[in-house]
């Protein structure tokens, strides 16, 4: 309690102020303090220290603490552990945090609208870099059955969340090289490239099967929808740690998510399609013989074209103008996350970072073994 007794008067007109209820300065350093105070008693007036040395003794022999942001003023010990503590805060939101909060979040978007996105992403696609598929249809009908046993092979532990019913499809198209693509709702398109890739290395259709499950794995995951919810959740915790998100903090959140979250995606669908492949009583070692010469016909290409063969990142989204991914498989962002890998050898550090996708040689030999040590992690 801070007592002013008036100069004027009989001594019994004495004002009470709770040290609560007033606003003291704040001291940049404890140990050169101001040569003056002044004290806003919040009624209209202040009061002025003139002796700000003994008004502190007179506030430590009262008890009084200051707020936690003078402290961390005065105090560079307490300063830096305040740092610390909201850098590790910061640090878990962004990689646990809010992938669980999108997990969760996810469960409350309609089924309808992915499958309005999808509709509008592949028909945006098929204005522009998708032509019809010149393989056969008899070819297609075999793929599309094997797909279909694919499905019906699915067990409901592999389903993410329960009562999610996709609207599932296969579809073939020509265009973006050896890629194949899963669009929000169940929509999965191959292109001709991936098929016609399986049949020069002779590879059995298991490895086209094992790239369906890859691609049933992002719908079942519904990683595209998750992706949108992730980078929304993820810049309504900065605003609300930051107290304001910029246009740059907000776009390198964005790419953040898009280049962490999509390969924690990509690994999820590897779990998932090596799971469904080995209750399927099918291997998955051809899909890792496919992708491996995807990359190897993407490096070739990027080699004979005179381009420094560093794998490129994933492209943008179809819905915004979408350049041809390297190669395949993972899902569409949006408007439909595209696939391709990263190939280890003379990979630099800012490469791997910049990565949407884990790298090949290392899926490959996860997916021959038919297993993965992060796989036993997730849910």
């Amino acid at each position: 309690m801070l007592l002013v007794h008036p100069l004027d008067g009989d001594g019994t007109q004495v004002q009470r102020y709770a040290l609560k209820d007033l606003t003291l300065p704040e001291a940049w350093s404890s140990n050169h303090r101001q040569p003056r105070m002044i004290v806003d008693l919040n009624d209209g007036g202040n009061l002025e220290i003139l002796d700000p040395a003994q008004w502190q003794r007179a506030l430590d022999q009262s008890g009084y603490l200051p707020g936690l942001a003078q402290r961390m003023q005065t105090r560079w010990p307490l300063l830096l552990g305040v740092a610390a503590v909201a850098l590790v805060g910061l640090v878990a939101f962004y990689k646990y945090g809010t992938p669980w909060a999108a997990t969760q979040l996810t469960r409350f978007i309609p089924l309808q609208w992915e499958l309005s996105i999808s509709d509008t992403a592949l028909s945006q696609m098929d204005g522009g870099m998708l032509k019809p598929s010149k393989v056969s249809q008899a070819r297609q009908e075999q793929l599309r059955a094997e797909f279909q046993s694919l499905l019906d092979k699915t067990p409901d532990a592999l389903k993410r969340y329960k009562g999610y019913a996709p609207n599932y499809s296969l579809s073939f198209r020509r265009g973006m090289g050896a890629n194949a693509f899963a669009l929000p709702g169940g929509a999965i398109v191959v292109t001709d490239g991936l098929v016609e890739t399986a049949a020069r290395k002779k590879l059995p259709d298991e490895a086209i099967i094992g790239v369906l499950a890859h691609e049933i794995g992002h719908v079942v995951h519904r990683h595209t929808t998750r992706m949108v919810v992730e980078q929304g959740v993820l810049n309504t915790g900065l605003g609300l740690a930051l107290g304001d998100v910029s246009s740059i903090v907000a776009t390198g959140s964005t790419l953040l998510t898009g280049l962490a979250y999509r390969r924690s995606h990509e690994r999820e669908a590897d779990c998932f399609a090596m799971a469904l492949l080995g209750h399927s009583s099918l291997s998955s070692a051809p899909m890792a013989d496919l992708l491996l010469a995807m990359a190897a016909d993407r490096d070739q290409r990027t080699t004979e074209d005179g381009d420094d063969p560093t794998p490129a990142s994933a492209p943008a989204p179809a819905a915004e103008g979408a350049s041809k991914p390297a190669s395949a498989p993972a899902s569409t962002a949006p408007s439909g996350q595209q696939e391709n890998d990263e190939d280890s050898k003379g990979e630099s550090a800012w490469t791997s970072l910049l990565s949407t996708h884990p790298d090949t040689v290392a899926r490959a030999q996860e997916l021959r073994a038919g297993k993965a040590e992060h796989c036993q992690r997730l849910p």
